[in-house]
């Protein structure tokens, strides 16, 4: 009995490790690059964990391990079809994979049910054992069915599996994406954080079964040094020792004429750039909001430069405020002359801009309201500012009488002069709007408003103080004449009363059958003339706040 039960116990332990052999361990990773992953968690952008995440874990995967490596929304902004296996499924690949995720630019949509498929496809899973570990910080937006791609690989894989791990996505979005883990009998894993979305690569690539061991291969020729992947990696800072500049900064490269100035346009990138240029002589363009800088760089083949471009430069913010304690202003206009500019560039509300050190005269225009400052800014320092317009706002309408109705058709007008007459006897005129419930923010001063409705007109004295909100209701003391003449050309409105000459005040006039105006209250007379040169007059009279219709024959 004995000798059967170690013969069974043998055969047990032979066919445990033929099924491990056959078993190979083959992995594509996709790693979601669409823009979302700039986002942050604890200040640090999700596509540097995920970089130094994938780096780490990799180093603890064995060297036979066939690992692959895809990425989408990396070259194209909006593309449905930006997804590209950079690493195919390899032995010793890690380095490879790791060097591939630091290049990668983070720019576009969410294909990654496609993207999965593409990497089924690179493993044919039809044929042999296979595992996709997908990591992604957002949900399908290029119109995938991640649920059933899942039941579709499953039932046409052998033993595959895809697992899936969520980066920063909440419990209700984690739910979309799981079914693709779970219809393939994979893992969904959650990675709210960086040591989370370690200990979930740990647990989806390093810590599968490696394959049997092949027979060690012959010794080779030792390689051939690589060329380095890079060879131009530049660093911008504000101000000397300050942090790198990682987000909103750009790169313009062109290549120098023999005269040391810029050449032929090359290529602009943007944030933390790695490249690589081609042997020769360059000017480089480092920016960061109105701030720039720019060196020139002499590359040679086989070498890495790492160049420090310091902009001398600090960042402003400057909240646009009509009184103190007032909300920000989002209309408000923020113009900025900073040292060397002609042009000054023009902000809107809140506005943060990084600027070259020295004196910022910043003018803030708020309605009629306007105020300059200068803002001393030095190299590295944050100054965030209220500018205070001091103005008041006026919300100006017309009622056609006191307490009645307010006139909110067209034909509407407002006009705000300054109250002191001018040496002629005329006032200053400061600005105008139209319609009902017209707007406008002043500085402390007395006024006149001067309401049109159609015909009528009316003004009214008022004063500003800062800070201060006033509704301006102006009673004009008119009605609304609408007139009916059928079969007529021309309908005119006059004065009734006549002048030393016998002539008459036209007020209004339309050349149509119909025609209705506002009209101070009064009387006048109504002429319709017709084709034939035959006319009719008839005589009405205007009620404030009342209206009157009259018909013509």
């Amino acid at each position: 009995m004995a000798g059967l039960a170690r013969s069974i116990a043998a055969a047990i332990l032979v066919l445990w490790m033929t099924t491990l052999g056959l078993a190979a361990d083959r992995v594509v990773i996709v790693l979601d690059a669409s823009g979302s992953m700039w986002s942050q968690i604890d200040g640090k952008p999700k596509l540097e964990i995920a970089r130094e995440s994938l780096r780490t874990v990799l180093q603890s995967v064995p060297a036979d391990k066939e690992i692959g490596f895809m990425a989408y929304g990396h070259r194209e902004k909006g593309s449905c079809e930006d997804i590209e296996l950079i690493v195919p499924p390899q032995a010793g690949s890690a380095g490879a994979v790791s060097a591939a995720a630091d290049s990668l630019k983070f720019l576009g949509r969410t294909p990654l049910t496609s993207a999965v498929r593409q990497a089924a496809e690179a493993l044919k899973y039809t044929e042999d054992k296979a595992t996709v570990v997908l990591i992604t910080d957002g949900l399908e937006t290029c119109n995938g069915d991640p649920c059933a791609l899942g039941k579709e690989l499953k039932a046409a894989g052998v033993d595959f599996t895809v697992d899936v791990v969520g980066f920063g996505l909440t419990a209700d979005e984690g739910k979309q994406v799981a079914c693709l883990a779970d219809n393939t009998g994979g893992k969904y894993i959650q990675a709210s954080d960086e040591q989370a979305l370690q200990n979930a690569l740990v647990e989806t690539i390093a810590a599968a079964p490696a394959p049997a061991r092949e027979p060690a291969p012959a010794p080779q020729p030792a390689p051939e040094p690589e060329k380095p992947e890079f060879n131009f990696m530049p660093t911008v800072v504000l101000a000397e020792g300050g942090d790198p500049v990682t987000d909103g900064n750009s790169w313009e490269i062109y290549k120098a004429s023999s005269d040391g100035t810029r050449g032929d346009y090359v290529t602009t990138e943007y944030g933390a750039y790695k490249g690589s240029l081609e042997p020769g002589d360059y000017i480089i363009v480092a920016r960061d909001g109105e701030a720039r800088i720019e060196q020139k760089i002499k590359v040679e083949a086989g070498q890495v430069y790492k160049p420090l471009f310091t902009l001398n430069a600090g960042t402003l913010i400057i909240h646009p405020r009509p009184s103190e304690g007032a909300d920000v202003a989002d209309g408000a206009a923020v113009v900025i002359a900073y040292p060397g500019v002609d042009t000054p560039p023009t902000y809107y509300g809140d506005t943060k801009v990084v600027l070259p050190a020295g004196d910022q005269k910043v003018t803030v225009t708020l309605g009629q309201g306007e105020v300059t400052e200068i803002i001393p800014l030095t190299a590295g320092r944050v100054i965030d500012k209220d500018v205070i317009v001091g103005v008041g706002h006026v919300v100006a309408n017309a009622y056609y009488v006191a307490g009645g109705d307010k006139a909110d058709g067209s034909g509407i007008g407002f006009k705000v002069f300054k109250a002191k007459k001018k040496i002629d006897g005329t006032r200053e005129e400061v600005t105008y709007a139209y319609g009902p419930d017209s707007k406008f923010d002043l500085p402390p001063d007395d006024y006149v408003l001067l309401a049109t409705v159609g015909l009528a007109v009316a003004e009214q004295p008022f004063s500003v103080k800062a800070g201060e909100n006033q509704d301006l209701k102006i009673a004009i003391n008119a009605g609304v004449l609408a007139i009916t003449a059928p079969g007529a050309s021309k309908i005119e409105i006059f004065d009734p009363k006549k002048d030393v000459n016998g002539n008459r005040k036209s007020l209004g006039y339309a050349y149509d059958e119909k025609y209705q105006a506002a009209l101070p209250a009064g009387d006048y007379a109504v002429v319709s003339e017709k084709l034939d040169n035959s006319s009719r007059e008839s005589s009405v009279t205007i009620k404030a706040g009342e209206r009157t219709e009259l018909t013509v024959q």
